[in-house]
């Protein structure tokens, strides 16, 4: 059975970003070969939460951005899944927005997927909040997904 991802909003953020700035450069390329070389080998899941957060976008790349999770598979949200973002929310796991950060989480951890894609390293992909994450999913009965950023994946060329 293959590895089910859940694709983040600042993935396709930065697969279509137009910012300049170095760090930006780097993650929109990490991204781009990410989706190349990585994301027909995956199930990859997402929320309409996501959708939502991309459509309140600004700017040119907006509908490329939601075309890029066209064959994706949308995930359900369901009252469970909103209980949880508030228990994380509850516990200071995640930021005090139940459609945020919190809901992407919830909705990974309840559909137990394996992990989530993510360029979010302050409140998701964050190595200090994973045992404490653990630690609530283990709680509430919840496994919790591999949480990662496309570089994480990406092979070193020279070994």
């Amino acid at each position: 059975m293959q590895n089910k991802i859940y694709i983040e909003t600042t993935i396709p953020s930065f697969y279509y970003t137009s910012r300049t700035d170095t760090q930006s450069i780097a993650r929109s390329e990490w991204t781009r070969e990410w989706w190349e070389k990585y994301a027909d080998k995956y199930k990859l899941t997402s929320s309409a939460a996501v959708i939502e957060e991309l459509q309140q976008g600004i700017g040119k790349h907006t509908e490329d951005r939601l075309i890029l999770l066209d064959k994706v598979t949308l995930l359900e949200i369901n009252k469970e899944i909103i209980d949880i973002a508030k228990i994380y929310i509850d516990h200071k796991v995640m930021p005090n927005d139940i459609n945020g950060d919190a809901l992407h989480l919830a909705v990974a951890s309840y559909h137990k997927i394996d992990s989530v894609l993510t360029w979010n390293c302050k409140h998701i992909a964050n190595a200090n909040k994973m045992d404490h994450i653990r630690r609530i999913n283990f709680q509430i009965g919840l496994s919790t997904p591999i949480l990662a950023t496309p570089f994480n994946y990406l092979e070193d060329e020279e070994e």
